[in-house]
C-alpha cells in the first residue's frame, strides 16, 4: 500500500473527523471563556482592587514607577505582567473546570448506558 493510501485510510477515519471538529469547537469555546474572563471576571476583580485594570498590573525591572505598561516599555524597560499572567491562569482555571464537568457527565453517561445494558 502506497504513502498516499495509507494517509487517506487514516484522514478519512471517525477519529480524525471528530478531532478536526473538537478543535474547531475548542477554538470557538476559548474565545468566549475569554471574553467571560475579560469582560466579566477580571472587572470584578478590578474593582475589588479600588477600580484598576487587572491587565495593568506590572512591576518595571528597573524599579521606577511608570503609569502604564506602554510608557515602561517606551522608556525601553522590561516588565513583569503579573496581572496578564493571573488573568491567563484564571481562563485556564475555567476551561479546566468546564472540561472536568463535561468528561465527569460524558462519564456518568457511559457508566448509566452500561449499568442498562
Amino acid at each position: 500500500m502506497g504513502m498516499m493510501a495509507e494517509f487517506k485510510e487514516f484522514a478519512v477515519k471517525g477519529n480524525v473527523m471528530d478531532l478536526a471538529v473538537g478543535v474547531v469547537i475548542g477554538a470557538a469555546f476559548n474565545k468566549i471563556v475569554s471574553s467571560v474572563v475579560d469582560d466579566l471576571i477580571m472587572p470584578l476583580v478590578g474593582l475589588a482592587l479600588g477600580g484598576r485594570d487587572f491587565k495593568g498590573l506590572f512591576y518595571a525591572l528597573d524599579g521606577n514607577s511608570y503609569a502604564t505598561i506602554e510608557a515602561a516599555k517606551e522608556a525601553g524597560v522590561g516588565t513583569l505582567n503579573y496581572g496578564s499572567f493571573i488573568q491567563n491562569v484564571v481562563d485556564f482555571l475555567i476551561v479546566a473546570f468546564v472540561l472536568f464537568s463535561v468528561v465527569k457527565g460524558m462519564n456518568r453517561l457511559r457508566r448509566q448506558k452500561a449499568a442498562a445494558a
